[in-house]
């Protein structure tokens, strides 16, 4: 199986146009033609998980965290990313990382951590806006259900937790044809009309390529005529943060007390205990500070996430619970997401987590 089986595998699960502005997820460096030997699995890109890999004969490292955040002008090893990639560069090793795309997907680090605490009801705490296309096209009534299963195909119509989702209109097209076409139906020169479908259809923008592509491919037209709208609307399948519910609420205590277990947290903060139990719980894996206002606004009992600055703590004793779990912590278990994933989607792949703990905060 080649690395880029498993790289276009990834990114059918978490597509790269998900991740935020700041971030560089995605292929980091190396040649994915190659035959993959076997995968490891870590959070972070070290000197020593690479050796790891190259110990075990892995040609790919699949981090959570990308190895490479800013432009080079030159590599002379002269810190641990600089040597790190002149490491992987001699040992013909591919470095792969899913951040933020894998943040912000479905299914993705959130809905991982829900998991974990064992959240119902879960949805996206801050969804994802104006990533959204109407694509609309007109369609002789004969070729209509083909033409709207190619663009279902192509990752059109899906709305919520719906597929296959459009809408249509009864309608009468007119065109003719020049000198030099191969009209579908009427003849050159003349006035046709056409008894055609207006087939409406929402699709995300990163898949307008593979759309129109769909769509040209199944019309019966030469030249089809169709729209693409850009949307206002916020959608709920990519997103920022979880908020859901537990099945059987908690005392604050209690609740503290389970996520410092579950999550192997060596120092658990958090801002003064109450005696009011918690039912509804808001999180965000890794730096997620910046969703504290929409988990209050949401009315979640608790807030939980990797890091809280000093100051945010501030002002909200009476409005919620905030816990402080550790980025590291928080974010562990996305290998687990990437074993899944590949598991499911390319099998028999040498796979391992690494054994190295890239924790860089230690606790006394």
């Amino acid at each position: 199986m080649k690395i880029k089986e498993i790289v276009s595998a990834l990114e059918r699960f978490a597509p790269l146009p998900l991740q935020d502005g700041f971030d560089n997820a995605g292929l980091q460096l190396g040649l994915t033609e190659a035959d993959v030997t076997g995968a490891l699995l870590c959070l972070d890109v070290t000197e020593a998980v690479l050796d790891e890999a190259i110990e075990l004969g892995y040609n790919l490292v699949i981090s959570h965290h990308p190895l490479i955040f800013k432009g080079y002008k030159s590599i002379t090893g002269k810190d641990y990313v600089e040597r790190c990639i002149l490491k992987a560069i001699k040992n013909d090793i591919v470095i792969y990382s899913a951040h933020t795309n894998l943040d912000n997907a479905t299914n993705g680090v959130n809905y991982k951590i829900a998991e974990k605490i064992g959240l119902k009801n879960i949805r996206f705490l801050s969804e994802k806006e104006e990533m959204l296309l109407k694509l609309v096209t007109f369609v002789p009534f004969a070729q209509a259900d083909e033409v709207r299963q190619a663009l279902f195909n192509a990752g059109c119509g899906n709305i919520g937790n719906y597929d296959s989702c459009s809408y249509t209109v009864k309608g009468e097209g007119t065109f003719r044809a020049q000198t030099g076409a191969n009209p579908y139906c009427g003849e050159v020169g003349e006035l046709h009309h056409e008894g055609e479908l207006r087939i409406e259809v929402v699709l995300p923008a990163f898949k307008k390529s593979q759309a129109i592509k769909a769509l040209l491919a199944a019309h019966p037209y030469e030249e089809p005529a169709f729209d693409i709208y850009s949307l206002k609307n916020t959608w709920a399948q990519a997103g920022s943060g979880i908020i859901g519910e537990l099945v059987t609420p908690e005392t604050q205590h209690n609740f503290l007390k389970r996520i410092k277990q579950t999550f192997e947290v060596g120092c658990l903060k958090h801002n003064s205990i109450s005696q009011k139990q918690i039912t509804r719980v808001a999180l965000c894996g890794g730096a997620g500070a910046f969703l504290l206002p929409l988990a209050i606004a949401n009315q979640a009992d608790v807030f939980i996430t990797g890091e809280v600055r000093y100051h945010e703590y501030f002002g909200h004793e009476k409005e919620i619970l905030i816990a402080e779990i550790g980025h590291y912590e928080s974010e562990q278990y996305t290998r687990e997401i990437l074993k899944t994933i590949i598991e499911q989607s390319c099998p028999n792949v040498n796979m391992q987590y690494s054994k190295i703990n890239t924790n860089p905060i230690n606790y006394l």
